[in-house]
């Protein structure tokens, strides 16, 4: 709570000697009010006063370390600005690079040309002055009278008393700040209070967040046992129902695979899956290599059979041939000697019929001469094509035979 500081007695007064107020100038010195700061004259705008609710406010003492996240989190603020100022100076249109062997040079590009050149034109000018005179002192500013000048006479204490008129201001001016101080004192002592109530908020709050902590665990490792023994009854009742399954099963098997097996074993014997492996053995190996060494045999025996055929054939064909011509021989001689007979006949019938004289028998030689002229004309008028035919005819005839 605020105290009121004690008073002392009597009526508190001011005095002073008058004095006459400093010249000033008329206008600020820029230079002057650049090197010196300019003192906080309102506290409405001085930036030491605090403004708002104190109560949220974490106000670090004059000693302490600045926070390095916050330092960091500037950095990279000012690093974002420079990177955006370099980008937006990058965007801005430029001329292109000069090729090589050129560069670029200024053109103006107003509307009244300037002569540019890169030497400044210089004249020389002489001129003859007197010797330097000292500067007269600047005369001192004296504004010009308006009005008319009238004077009056006042005597000491006719118009100001400077006690009497003071005493006023000065118990105002005193009144306020005695009030300004206790203010400030009650402001102190409040925010003593609420400091110390803050402490004592931020003792029961991290009191509570602790229990809260220890609670929040105490609920979390409740929920994992929980959840392990939950986890455990379900594994063990799906082994419960895997074991259940699985006899059911092997009873089902054993069931039903008693007519099975029989069946099916019957079944593979009669489609040959179970063979004897001596009889397998014979039939994959020893009988393909048997029906390859008939078929190589009968092979041969075809082979010689049909060398044997072409032999005969031609055997045949010669001795076809042969008779054939032996046929033709003895055709001609039978020819010959029925035509000699022939001949002897009609001469002997012509000697017959004839005069004795002229009747006489012809010689024995000259009635053979002419038999055999009559063969030989006999001969040269048969075809030269008939044996040939009469050949091909009779190997025909034995071809057909044969086969």
């Amino acid at each position: 709570m605020a105290t009121v500081l004690p008073q002392k007695s009597g009526t508190y007064t001011f005095a002073s000697q008058p004095r006459a107020v400093p010249q000033r100038k008329k206008y600020r010195d820029p230079m002057q009010d650049q090197q010196t700061a300019v003192p906080y004259g309102n506290i409405m705008y001085d930036r030491r006063i605090v403004r708002g609710n104190t109560y949220a406010q974490h106000t670090l003492p004059a000693t302490a370390q600045p926070d390095p996240i916050e330092v960091q989190r500037q950095q990279e603020i000012r690093r974002r600005k420079i990177a955006a100022k370099r980008a937006k100076d990058q965007l801005r249109p430029r001329s292109p690079d000069p090729v090589e062997g050129r560069k670029h040079i200024d053109v103006q590009t107003e509307l009244y040309l300037e002569e540019l050149s890169d030497r400044v034109e210089e004249a020389d000018v002489e001129c003859q002055t007197d010797a330097f005179l000292d500067r007269p002192p600047t005369p001192l500013f004296v504004p010009a009278k308006t009005g008319m000048d009238v004077a009056t006479q006042i005597y000491e204490g006719d118009l100001f008393d400077f006690d009497i008129e003071v005493k006023p201001i000065l118990e105002v001016l005193v009144g306020k700040t005695v009030e300004q101080a206790l203010l400030e004192v009650m402001e102190e002592e409040e925010l003593a209070s609420l400091q110390a109530q803050q402490r004592v908020f931020e003792e029961l709050r991290n009191a509570e967040l602790v229990e809260t902590q220890r609670l929040e665990e105490q609920e979390r490792r409740h929920r994992e046992e929980k959840e392990r023994r939950m986890k455990q009854q379900r594994e063990v009742l799906k082994k419960e129902k895997e074991t259940t399954e699985k006899i059911g099963a092997r009873a089902f098997a054993q069931s039903y695979l008693a007519d099975l097996v029989p069946s099916v074993f019957g079944t593979l014997s009669d489609n040959g899956y179970f063979y004897d492996p001596v009889e397998r053995d014979v039939e994959t190996g020893f009988l393909p290599w048997l029906m390859e060494e008939v078929e190589k045999c009968i092979g041969k025996s075809v082979l010689g059979r049909t060398m044997m055929d072409a032999i005969i054939r031609d055997v045949v064909k010669a001795r076809a041939a042969e008779y054939f011509k032996l046929e033709e021989s003895q055709r001609d001689a039978e020819r010959v000697a029925a035509a000699a007979q022939a001949l002897l006949n009609e001469q002997l019938k012509e000697d017959a019929a004839g005069p004795i004289g002229e009747g006489a028998p012809a010689p024995e030689g000259e009635a053979e001469t002419a038999a055999q002229d009559e063969a030989g004309e006999g001969e040269e008028s048969r075809p030269e094509t008939a044996p040939a035919e009469g050949g091909t005819g009779e190997e025909d005839g034995e071809e057909d035979g044969d086969e």
